[in-house]
């Protein structure tokens, strides 16, 4: 029998890795109702839904590799972040899904979870004041108007795999929805700022720079205390706090 593998788990859902095949449990269906809808309309390759039966969804494993991790130096080339550049582009150039996806939320609804999040992060000495107002600042940026795209919601590293400079497979689509573009393009160079240039090559378009900041600053700031209380660590070197501190 091949060798259960535990790839991610705490109290909202689990992953699971039998041989080739992902074991992806949810108990939120609608969660797993978007991953197999967008896997099916996105034009960029995604694993194959082998079978589902809630509360289990059954993918095929993509070939290649991650193109980096959170926190750790990544070895892909120039070229293969380009190309996820590339692939981005197409996402977001696809017809609009029906629904609303993570990179999607109203302005003043994420200003209102932001403020609130900044003064549990101060209130609890979690982090400290000033690093908290300085991001905080850093992410107004992002409160401004943006054409909807298809957005993948949650385009972290881990999530693109690569075999040398071509995208094999993108994974984990069930934050997917109607969003705002830079949200994904800040999400996929979080901590990787050195990359940023060659994604944006491959993408083909001009964005605003200050906006894929603010994200990251947005991201990390709304990220830290769920990440402790799941059995996360933040605190890593080149994980979402030293993002913060790269902004002072």
């Amino acid at each position: 029998m091949d060798e259960v593998k535990v790839v991610v788990a705490h109290s909202e859902r689990a992953t699971l890795r039998v041989g080739d095949v992902f074991l992806k449990v949810d108990a939120d269906q609608t969660r797993i109702d978007v991953e197999v809808e967008a896997m099916a309309l996105v034009p960029v390759p995604t694993p194959e839904v082998l079978w589902r039966k809630p509360p289990v969804l059954a993918i095929a494993a993509v070939p290649g590799t991650a193109l980096g991790r959170l926190g750790e130096p990544s070895t892909a080339s120039p070229a293969a972040w380009a190309a996820a550049g590339a692939a981005i582009r197409k996402l977001h150039d696809a017809p609009l899904p029906p629904w609303p996806g993570r990179g999607g939320r109203g302005i003043d609804e994420l200003a209102a979870d932001l403020d609130g999040e900044c003064e549990r992060l101060v209130t609890n000495g979690v982090l400290p004041a000033d690093l908290v107002t300085r991001n905080r600042r850093v992410a107004e940026a992002a409160f401004r108007p943006w054409p909807p795209v298809f957005t993948h919601g949650d385009l972290q590293i881990a999530h693109v795999f690569v075999d040398g400079d071509e995208i094999t497979g993108i994974i984990d689509w069930s934050e997917a929805g109607q969003g705002d573009a830079l949200f994904d393009l800040a999400t996929l160079t979080l901590g990787h700022e050195e990359h940023l240039g060659d994604v944006l090559a491959g993408y083909g378009a001009d964005v605003d720079l200050d906006v894929i900041r603010a994200w990251w600053s947005l991201r990390s700031l709304l990220g830290v205390r769920w990440l402790v209380e799941h059995g996360f660590d933040p605190f890593a070197p080149g994980c979402e706090v030293d993002v913060l501190r790269s902004r002072l």
